[in-house]
């Protein structure tokens, strides 16, 4: 069952509805983006509850630039909103169909390690959330929660556990304007450089094409208001994309690995590479085309992209590359954290590995190459624990289960190099199984969550199997031990039946980090 309120009132009276029949819930957003199941409910009977209703931006306060918005908006319309007001949100992700509510519950983030750094809760100064109560107290309530109460700690990062954020207040900057140049170099200083870039621009990040051995630096700073320029992203993996050319791209992919053909995958990725940078990665100088660096313009144009939001969701004529109702693209996607001490140690066994295979990381490269970001370390409980670097890896994904991938033993090798050897968190919005297994325990203040969520949510209606798993409530882990379950990263491999035997693909130590056990193809 789903409900969708529309106001405070309708949330509170559906929290009170389900906590007095004892129902689980949790909150849903209008495009619901997240990979793991933090929006299914618990139990057979299980309610959702909609955001979509609840997307008003409710006041904007110019003189301590804050704004107020119900936690269903859309990141897009609060850009625009704050942009009218003459005000940013400094940092933000760079897909721009996250709502308010599902950032703050996922740790969702731009890249930067200024000022606050760029996770989106960090700059959050009031909240309100909706909580089971007692029956005296009309079985839910509102809690207020503003800077300096040790409790929003607990909700800034709340993996939908806590209850349902109804308004958020965040802390925002007059407008501004940013200069964005792409610079592409070889990637053989990359792992020695890397963490000094991060430093020296305020928007920098890198995208790394690891299979043609390739980096590229995004060179992103503010300058003054009277710079000229009128630039905008567009960026092309978030655009509309014809049903008829998404099914043709899946069909050539399906191809190349069916017959095994690394070589296939480097010759198309240097082509999806080139043309990426002809264009400009989606900068337009003029809103309309690239015309070269610099690409300079507001901070609300540049931000963040999405296009493909407004493709017509009835005809699926056009539509955004993932979306369901069409065969386009399939896929796993594995993003870690990694404290800056350790990222050049985990680049150069990347790196190694890859010297070892030098077509099997081209996969990477279809899906834009693995995205490097920057993330300060936060007080949020459940937040970053340091300053550190994201690594955001999508890959091809079957759709069938039991199908092993081409080369799955390389990308299993790094998953469990940067979860493991090198201690990387796991975004809370990403990833599979093996990703959150044990997680809570490298997080500092997991008890001081786990006191807030019990406060908050004593009978646990919010939970569910899945988080209690993430979380370790009881022991609980995310592993699922089967036959093939390592194929869908449900489990680290530990015999042979967990890959797929009858296809020549065996349970082996990794190359590089031989503590690794990853689905090989054994010829």
């Amino acid at each position: 069952m789903a409900v969708y309120p529309s106001t405070e009132e309708e949330l509170i009276k559906a929290v009170a509805m389900a906590t007095q029949r004892k129902t689980k819930m949790k909150v849903a957003t209008k495009h619901s983006h997240s990979i793991p199941k933090l929006a299914c409910p618990g139990g057979e009977e299980g309610l959702i509850i909609s955001t979509r209703n609840l997307n008003r931006v409710l006041s904007v306060n110019s003189t301590s630039m804050t704004m107020t918005v119900e936690s269903g908006l859309v990141l897009k319309d609060f850009i625009a909103a704050a942009a009218n007001a003459g005000l940013a949100l400094p940092y933000a992700p760079y897909w721009w169909g996250l709502t308010v509510g599902g950032m703050l519950a996922t740790g969702a983030h731009g890249s930067s390690l200024a000022g606050k750094g760029s996770a989106v809760h960090e700059y959050v100064v009031a909240v309100r959330v909706v909580t089971p109560a007692s029956g005296d107290e009309g079985f839910a309530r509102v809690r207020s929660l503003e800077v300096g109460d040790p409790e929003l700690d607990a909700v800034r990062v709340s993996l939908g556990v806590l209850g349902v954020v109804s308004q958020v207040t965040l802390k925002l900057e007059p407008i501004f304007k940013r200069s964005i140049t792409y610079i592409e170099n070889d990637d053989s200083d990359m792992a020695a450089k890397v963490v000094d870039f991060g430093t020296q621009y305020e928007f920098a990040d890198v995208a790394w094409f690891p299979g043609h051995k390739r980096a590229v630096y995004r060179v992103d700073f503010r300058v003054p208001f009277n710079t000229t320029g009128d630039g905008r992203n567009d960026f092309i993996g978030f655009r509309s994309t014809t049903a008829l050319t998404l099914g043709i791209n899946r069909l050539a992919e399906e191809t190349l690995e069916a017959t095994n053909s690394a070589d296939g995958k480097c010759i198309n990725s240097g082509i999806i590479k080139g043309t990426l940078s002809t264009v400009g990665y989606g900068l337009k100088n003029n809103g309309i085309l690239f015309t070269g660096y610099p690409v300079i313009g507001f901070q609300n144009k540049l931000q963040s992209s999405g296009s493909c939001l407004d493709s017509n969701e009835d005809s699926l004529i056009t539509a955004c590359p993932w979306d369901p109702r069409v065969r386009g693209v399939f896929f796993h996607q594995t993003t870690f954290t990694i404290a800056l001490s350790k990222v050049k140690d985990f680049i150069l066994d990347v790196q190694k590995l890859r010297d070892m295979h030098p077509n099997a990381l081209c996969g990477v490269e279809l899906y834009n190459g693995i995205l490097m970001r920057y993330v300060k370390g936060s007080t949020a409980f459940m937040g970053k624990q340091e300053d550190s670097v994201d690594f955001d890896i999508t890959y091809y994904r079957s759709h069938d289960p039991m199908s092993p991938r081409l080369d799955e033993d390389v990308l299993e090798e790094i998953e469990q190099m940067g979860l493991f050897k090198y201690g990387g968190l796991p975004h809370w919005g990403k990833n599979r199984n093996l990703a959150f297994d044990g997680v809570a325990k490298k997080y500092a203040k997991i008890g001081e969550f786990l006191k807030v969520k019990e406060a908050y949510d004593p009978h646990g209606l919010f939970s569910s199997e899945w988080s209690d798993q993430v979380l370790g409530i009881q022991g609980r882990r995310t592993s699922v031990v089967r036959e093939g379950c390592a194929l869908e990263g449900l489990c680290v491999c530990s015999e042979d039946s967990h890959c797929s035997p009858a296809k020549g693909y065996f349970c082996r130590p990794g190359k590089v980090y031989t503590d690794a056990r990853v689905c090989s193809k054994v010829k």
